[in-house]
């Protein structure tokens, strides 16, 4: 039996028009002008991203999997065969969740939870990296922590999280089923009860090694202010100031691919200065999730501070796959059945046994070690 989450999304008779109208592989400009949409009308006119109402190709990896893909006009989120979007469970293989992963919520509560979640595979690649640094005994706080995916990386690479917190209650309550042993804090870290019982709870069974999290940033530094006294920039300054208070012997900052360009680099410069000052060496890195077993083209910046560091040495890993070897769609959704359900707790049979060394790490048949060739060289 599958995990439950293989449930459809509804889609209007306009956007079923317009779905039947893309092949595989195919995009907005397959749909026919005859099919009445303003919203295409203004993508047309605009020339819009050629992954907007893209239809997945079964040889290829996908492309981002975003909160949306419930939506077939906000991505390439079309089934590679049947007129549907993919469903929650096909989006969490995409992302790397195994299938003993359980969401909790509702269907649009699920597509926020796998949407915005590091996928476990690239976060697990990181985790490894920093294990064969010998940076500390394991004990990790993950900040906006979300479903877990992060977290999930961790804890196959040997680390352990002691707190988890986020805001998002459905996301902390899936948080909580997964990851049993750890507190969970539900509440805005904004608010000083919640940070201080984060940080209670945190140094109440000794010392933690790592804290790990996405703070979002989404006030960027101009002159005149510096990123960290933005208010818009609140979370990022609470993910500092715990850092701060902790002293672990490093930490992970999870970001969007453009935060180390942006404003011609300050943006990344200051980020740098604030860990220097509390006494961290920082280094930043673009990662393609696909470069590291996971099916999807996502683009993620890590950004990785550790105390009394060598610089010489290289920080983020080393890919394990190239373009030719990428894992694709059909590896990762091949053996999920084609027809969905109805409610989104009840659990599918398989529709074929598993093909794929990625369908059978999914369904937990062969280790990581397996997965990756036996190679253990990060």
């Amino acid at each position: 039996m599958t995990p439950n989450g293989h449930a459809s999304y509804s889609l209007s008779d306009l956007d079923l028009r317009m779905v039947r109208s893309v092949p595989a592989g195919g995009n907005w400009k397959d749909i026919p002008p005859s099919v009445p949409s303003k919203r295409l009308d203004q993508i047309r006119a605009s020339g819009g991203r050629t992954t907007l109402y893209g239809r997945m190709k079964w040889s290829n990896p996908s492309y981002t999997i975003t909160t949306y893909f419930n939506r077939p006009g906000n991505g390439c989120y079309i089934h590679p065969e049947r007129d549907r979007v993919i469903t929650s469970l096909e989006a969490a293989r995409l992302q790397s969740f195994p299938d003993t992963f359980e969401f909790v919520g509702s269907k649009t509560s699920r597509t926020k939870q796998i949407g915005n979640a590091v996928p476990p595979l690239l976060a697990y690649a990181v985790a490894k990296k920093l294990k064969s640094l010998k940076r500390g005994s394991g004990r990790i706080v993950d900040l906006f922590s979300g479903a877990g995916g992060l977290s999930l990386g961790f804890h196959w690479a040997g680390w352990r999280s002691v707190v988890a917190n986020d805001f998002f209650q459905d996301a902390l309550a899936t948080y909580a089923l997964n990851f049993p042993k750890t507190k969970t804090v539900l509440g805005d870290i904004n608010d000083e009860q919640v940070f201080q019982q984060i940080l209670n709870l945190a140094l109440s069974n000794g010392p933690i090694d790592f804290v790990i999290g996405g703070p979002p940033c989404q006030g960027f530094s101009h002159a005149g202010k510096r990123m960290i006294d933005d208010p818009r920039n609140s979370l990022y300054k609470k993910f500092v100031q715990m850092v701060e208070h902790l002293k672990p012997e490093g930490f992970v900052m999870e970001n969007v691919e453009g935060i180390i360009s942006i404003n011609n680099g300050k943006t990344f410069d200051e980020i740098q200065e604030t860990f220097t000052n509390l006494g961290y060496v920082v280094q930043g890195a673009k990662l393609l999730a696909a470069n590291y077993g996971v099916p999807q083209l996502r683009k993620r910046v890590f950004i990785i501070g550790l105390r009394d560091a060598n610089v010489d040495l290289d920080w983020f890993p080393k890919k394990k796959l190239e373009k030719d070897k990428f894992m694709t769609v059909r590896d990762a959704i091949g053996d999920l059945p084609f027809e969905t359900n109805q409610d989104v707790t009840e659990p599918v049979e398989y529709s074929k046994k598993a093909e794929s060394k990625f369908q059978h790490l999914m369904r937990g048949q062969t280790t990581l070690k397996n997965f990756f060739g036996g190679q253990e060289i990060w």
